[in-house]
């Protein structure tokens, strides 16, 4: 029984320390990038890349904000990342509830067209779909980079979505169907309520590659005014030099929504990637 617990208390040590590892490997880059901000591009590239500033630069912060017009870029991510999130989740679980209980002699093959998706990396589909939104007239047109957001989205998020409806008793909603509930009713009050881990698991996933997206709203849009933050982070390292303080003051400002996102929101986070895992 002592070598039982010995063990015990020794793998118990082990995985606190590679815990401790791991959020040491995580934590730092943040730390550091926070620090280097600080620096002016000069002091940057004559000291240390691991040192404190020898005097810390403030007004890198206001000056990237002011040359990169971060409010608006803000703005246009948010805009762009909320519409996308909203319709994923809605048109991937109308999706999904069709697929898992509206029996069809489709079902199979609409359901494996969208699964493909999944497999398809945006650089294969960038020149056809900078083709189709040329041709149709919607490119620098926040449409244009609405639409292929939102599709590109869906296929992960019907594969989760069906998949964990499908774990839904079929008996619930034949009692619903048997006391009149027409498809849309049972659809808002049974599967949507029952969905919710997996929903927040696809809010998460959804809203963090929106917000990071950088190639495709780069090549869709040339205006200003309708780009994003990734895209005017990007535009502080030019050809033949970069300031390496503003674009580090305009990546911690880009982060910052993303941490604030985090810890608002980590509980429902952990439970719904956990409960969409387990479920799924």
């Amino acid at each position: 029984m002592p070598d039982v617990q010995r063990i015990n208390k020794l793998s118990l040590s082990v995985m606190y320390f590679l815990m401790v590892i791991f959020t040491f490997l995580a934590i730092y880059p943040i730390f550091w990038l926070i620090i280097q901000s600080f620096k002016t591009t000069q002091e940057y590239m004559l000291t240390s890349k691991l040192s404190f500033p020898r005097e810390w630069f403030f007004s890198n912060y206001p000056i990237a904000w002011r040359n990169a017009n971060l409010g608006v870029l803000i703005l246009n991510s948010i805009f762009y990342t909320s519409i996308t999130v909203s319709s994923v989740i809605a048109l991937s679980f109308l999706a999904g509830f069709a697929f898992a209980k509206i029996p069809s002699k489709f079902t199979p093959v609409l359901h494996g067209s969208f699964i493909v998706g999944i497999l398809l990396t945006l650089q294969s589909i960038m020149v056809p779909l900078f083709l189709v939104i040329n041709t149709v007239g919607l490119l620098n047109t926040r449409l244009g980079v609405l639409i292929p957001y939102i599709g590109i989205g869906l296929p992960i998020a019907i594969y989760l979505s069906t998949a964990y409806i499908k774990g839904i008793p079929n008996e619930i909603l034949e009692s619903a169907r048997i006391d009149g509930a027409k498809y849309l009713i049972i659809f808002f009050k049974i599967i949507m309520p029952m969905a919710a881990p997996v929903a927040a698991t696809v809010a998460i996933l959804s809203t963090t590659g929106t917000w990071n997206e950088f190639m495709l709203i780069n090549i869709l849009v040339s205006r200003s005014n309708l780009r994003t933050l990734p895209v005017g982070i990007a535009m502080f390292a030019g050809t033949f030099s970069t300031n390496y303080g503003q674009q580090f003051s305009a990546m911690v400002i880009g982060m910052s929504p993303m941490i604030i996102f985090y810890f608002i929101f980590r509980k429902q986070i952990t439970k719904g990637v956990t409960a969409g895992a387990i479920k799924g």
